[in-house]
């Protein structure tokens, strides 16, 4: 009920390119967002998510999150995790092309899950250094039967509770970060911690994306602040993810525009 209103105001703010004054935006829009082709790495992913939801196997699932709108238990079938956590195809394949448009050297995921995004990320070019981080042991090991059997070298997995891993993570890095998607917890303090770790190690041209931004009243809440940081200059809401610019010769504006 609360995605639902909350889908109900979006709508009535959200627009599309008509009216957009921002060149950066209008062709990040028509051109990224709306971009409806296809690319030669989504076959083999999605054929790798059609064996995912056919998979008979069940694990037991230690969930650090926010858990879950369904009410699952510890005790998953890797099938229904496939089908009600992992991204859909139109959102995975957006971050595919954010991914190929911006070309970030360094990629974080905070949130493996099944290992369906990380790959879509991964492709999006090899050179890519993808690390991704998940908390679950279960969970994490059919994450890297997806790598393994899509081929992907560059992902590294970082395994164990993110509010542990992160820090130490970027911290060992060695290089800025540029590309972060932020799906590790879906609650406000965490969500403000992530973001403020991360944003030590961005830099003008990183690019953040924010999932499930109206998931809750927390995850609300976590987006208004965000968009309100100093450091913050251009925001995009396409309702299911959120878009974050440091551009420091972009003006300050929100969007809320339709997929």
């Amino acid at each position: 009920m609360f995605e639902l209103l909350a889908y109900l105001k979006y709508r009535l703010r959200a627009g599309t390119a008509h009216g957009l004054h921002s060149p950066f935006v209008y062709g990040l829009y028509t051109t990224v967002i709306c971009h409806d082709g296809t690319f030669a790495a989504f076959a083999p992913i999605e054929a790798r998510r059609q064996a995912l939801l056919s998979s008979p196997d069940s694990i037991t699932v230690t969930d650090l999150g926010a858990g879950s709108h369904t009410g699952a238990g510890q005790v998953r079938r890797v099938a229904a995790i496939a089908r009600t956590a992992a991204k859909p195809p139109h959102l995975a394949q957006l971050l595919f092309r954010l991914a190929n448009h911006f070309r970030p050297a360094t990629v974080l995921e905070l949130g493996t899950s099944l290992g369906l995004t990380t790959a879509y990320l991964a492709a999006a070019d090899s050179r890519h250094r993808v690390v991704t981080f998940e908390g679950c042991p279960n969970v994490a090991a059919v994450a890297r039967e997806t790598f393994a059997a899509l081929h992907l070298a560059n992902i590294e997995l970082v395994e164990g509770n993110l509010d542990d891993t992160l820090g130490p993570t970027l911290a060992a890095l060695g290089a800025p970060v540029d590309f972060v998607f932020f799906d590790g917890n879906h609650r406000r303090e965490p969500t403000l911690r992530y973001f403020e770790q991360c944003l030590a190690n961005a830099h003008e041209d990183s690019v953040f994306v924010f999932d499930d931004i109206h998931w809750s009243a927390e995850m609300e809440q976590a987006w208004d602040a965000i968009r309100a940081h100093p450091a913050v200059t251009v925001t995009v809401d396409l309702f299911h993810i959120g878009l974050v610019f440091f551009r420091k010769k972009q003006p300050r504006q929100d969007f809320w525009l339709r997929p």
